[in-house]
């Protein structure tokens, strides 16, 4: 995959910004304490990484197609993602990856069905793991990794303007309903 330092900049802040929201709601506001970082880490780890792995997803299958894909960071909704945190609620927009050249609607439904399976599938492995028992740090990570990625595929599936769920729903319906269906198995398995 080819990346411009803007994009690697945008990357790395949007994974922090959102590692940061998630790390205040876990820790209930209490951001100076030990249980903040300790929560940041895990945020990092696990909501970070489904959100690193779902867009490049997005890109890399993208640029299989021979598309120009890039991930910029909305400014603005990493900073309300943050202030939600503050308040017991998150919405995290954190960006997306822009893609332009030839896109068809079957290209353009893969394309936006491949982060939220990321995602699915991480939300799997993070369930194998739990099996390992090897810490309640360990066990922190694997529980909160698995339950926080079954939402966001989930949420991004939602067939609302500007989410997976629209392009992936406009290009195939049977595959649409499954992926839905699939994340919301994992998501009440909890």
């Amino acid at each position: 995959m080819k990346f411009s330092n803007e994009e690697i900049f945008d990357i790395i802040k949007a994974w922090l910004a959102i590692s940061i929201a998630f790390a205040i709601l876990l820790s209930k506001n209490e951001i100076f304490s030990p249980s903040f970082f300790i929560n940041l880490l895990v945020s990092g780890i696990t909501v970070g990484l489904g959100f690193l792995l779902h867009e490049l997803a997005h890109k890399k299958l993208a640029q299989k197609y021979g598309c120009f894909a890039e991930f910029r960071a909305f400014n603005i909704m990493l900073v309300v993602a943050i202030l939600f945190s503050f308040v017991g609620f998150i919405f995290a927009a954190p960006g997306a990856v822009f893609i332009s050249g030839h896109v068809t609607t079957s290209r353009n439904g893969k394309i936006s069905l491949a982060g939220p399976l990321v995602n699915i599938a991480l939300a799997i492995i993070f369930l194998l793991l739990i099996q390992l028992d090897l810490g309640s740090f360990f066990n922190l990570v694997t529980n909160y990794g698995a339950n926080i990625n079954a939402w966001l595929a989930l949420f991004n599936l939602i067939p609302i303007l500007g989410l997976d769920g629209t392009k992936v729903l406009a290009w195939n319906k049977p595959v649409y309903f499954t992926a839905v269906a699939a994340s919301a198995i994992l998501v009440f398995a909890f």
